[in-house]
């Protein structure tokens, strides 16, 4: 299944690893710098020019990559859910 995480961006359901929320999910360090170095090996991808909310990681071909969304968690998480639920 597919879930749209904003603009014009699909991905698959089965690629995502995590969806985080942006405010809770920096407040860790370890986070903080998980995200640098994926930004800095040119793993993210942003799908917004609002403000951002979430962040998704996903695994496609084997590769990580780093969506940042103003979608909230909350509500990819909601979506993806329906979506897993109707097959």
């Amino acid at each position: 299944m597919y879930l749209h995480i904003g603009k014009e961006k699909i991905i698959k359901t089965d690629q995502i690893i995590g969806i985080f929320d942006l405010d809770t999910a920096t407040i860790s360090k370890a986070t903080r710098n998980y995200l640098a170095a994926a930004e800095k090996s040119g793993e993210v991808v942003n799908v917004t020019t609002e403000l951002p909310k979430t962040f998704i990681v996903c695994k496609e071909d084997g590769k990580r990559k780093v969506y940042i969304s103003q979608i909230s968690s909350s509500t990819l998480n909601k979506r993806s859910e329906i979506t897993n639920n109707n097959f």
